[in-house]
């Protein structure tokens, strides 16, 4: 749906992902670099946490897609070890450890999975739109579960790697998982209110069931993180000067600034925060 705009001109949507929203709230200035400089700024070196992250997803990901018959806990490890992506670590040491740890954690989390009790998707794709966005994203893996009444549900179920120590919060706060909830449910048109965490380092799985209206306030939130971005974009495409351009995408320092890829080209984030190196994300004995 279009919605009428200046002078009766339609509206366009805002295209966006729950992560390009996520930058924006962030940091405006991270947002311009990521979504709309080009050529963007070269980032720093790759990330250790999130090569072990990406090699885990995968792996999974791998895993469902075998042959029934195939789906036994050595072939997560196979699939771990083959598809094992070594970039960032300190060293290679370092790198074989945790590859041994993450094969440790994606064995032992499918040893308590059925292997035929097969997920309505892997990896897919979902989308959905309002009379302001257009927005998508990737959902790890989404179930079919028996409800409480007798019927079939969906289940939107995001793996997490990382040393952070998560909590029913985690999962009820998800902007990203609330948005996949939705598009799902429209997309596949079935139920779909139930949001999972799966932490693979603890084999903990934290839960939240949202409400009807608990999505619609998510999905209101993406509105109106989207007006605020889809204006900037407008002003960026309308030609800025070097001094509008920070007041339009200024930089939002704190601590975490140390993490973001564009450090180098930010001297207030690299004044708000330690650099932080590339295995720093690691939970390091």
């Amino acid at each position: 749906m279009e919605q009428l705009g200046f002078e009766g001109m339609p509206r366009r949507l805002y295209t966006c992902t729950p992560t390009r929203l996520s930058a924006w709230l962030d940091c405006p200035r991270r947002y311009r670099f990521s979504y709309l400089d080009r050529p963007p700024p070269p980032k720093g070196p790759p990330w250790a946490h999130n090569s072990l992250g990406a090699s885990v997803h995968n792996a999974l990901a791998g895993w469902w897609r075998l042959p029934l018959a195939q789906r036994t806990t050595g072939a997560a490890g196979t699939l771990l070890d083959r598809g094992w992506i070594d970039e960032g670590y300190a060293d290679e040491t370092q790198s074989v450890r945790w590859r041994e740890r993450a094969r440790q954690m994606v064995e032992g989390y499918v040893a308590g999975l059925d292997p035929a009790d097969e997920p309505i998707g892997v990896e897919r794709t979902v989308a959905t739109r309002t009379d302001k966005i257009a927005v998508s994203g990737r959902i790890d893996r989404l179930d079919s579960r028996h409800d409480s009444e007798g019927g079939t549900e969906l289940v939107v179920v995001d793996y997490k790697t990382g040393r952070h120590v998560l909590t029913t919060d985690d999962a009820r706060s998800s902007m990203a998982m609330a948005i996949y909830a939705i598009a799902a449910g429209r997309v596949l048109r079935r139920p779909c209110h139930r949001v999972e965490l799966h932490h693979l380092p603890t084999g903990a799985v934290i839960a939240w069931t949202h409400t009807d209206e608990s999505l619609a306030r998510h999905l209101r939130r993406a509105e109106d993180i989207a007006d605020e971005a889809s204006a900037a974009d407008e002003r960026a495409r309308d030609g800025l000067s070097p001094e509008e351009i920070d007041t339009v995408f200024p930089p939002r320092t704190s601590l975490g600034c140390g993490w973001c890829d564009y450090l180098r080209h930010c001297p207030e984030g690299a004044a708000a925060a330690i650099r932080r190196r590339p295995w720093d994300g690691l939970d390091v004995d």
